[in-house]
């Protein structure tokens, strides 16, 4: 492969990962065309972007992409692919999905909230984390349920009140 072909998908790779808020580095190597294939769509379905890469090439985009890539240095061996995505745990989620039925892809290591994960033993704290978005929706439930129970409350008081009323205006008569 030329030099510019190089730079040029060192490139790709640094703005693909500078796009993404994390990332995971897995290995996929022994799943046949099939599986490759149906991971590629459950990725695609799931807003995850799946790459495959030299490992001497994704170090060299960790660096141009601001991230240490001395970090890596243990688990960039071997076949080698990214995981792209703006939630943090949606290729954790994603990959212990597809382990139900395959034994790949295993995760190398992941950058995720600005920490590293490193082995295939961290997946399922991985997949627990819970997503900016979902933390956001526990605080907004966690503030209404209050005034829920104060607005319920308040609400049985009335139903208890008109029926006393019409009670005792059904025995005046």
């Amino acid at each position: 492969m030329k030099k510019e072909d190089k730079n040029k998908i060192i490139e790709v790779l640094a703005n693909e990962i500078s796009n993404y808020a994390h990332f995971y580095l897995t290995d996929i190597s022994e799943l046949n065309a099939e599986n490759t294939s149906k991971l590629r769509r459950t990725c695609f379905d799931k807003n995850v972007k799946l790459i495959v890469a030299k490992n001497t090439l994704l170090k060299l985009a960790l660096d141009k992409a601001g991230k240490d890539s001395s970090l890596f240095t243990d688990v960039l061996t071997g076949a080698t692919s990214i995981m792209l995505s703006d939630t943090g745990n949606a290729p954790g989620k994603l990959i212990q999905e597809f382990r139900r039925t395959n034994k790949k892809p295993l995760l190398k290591a992941a950058y995720v909230e600005e920490s590293l994960y490193i082995g295939d033993t961290e997946l399922d704290a991985l997949a627990n984390l819970k997503s900016r978005d979902e933390l956001i929706g526990d605080i907004i439930m966690l503030l209404q349920s209050p005034a829920k129970n104060v607005i319920s409350a308040l609400q049985s008081g009335g139903q208890i009140l008109s029926g006393i009323v019409k009670t005792l205006s059904e025995k005046s008569e």
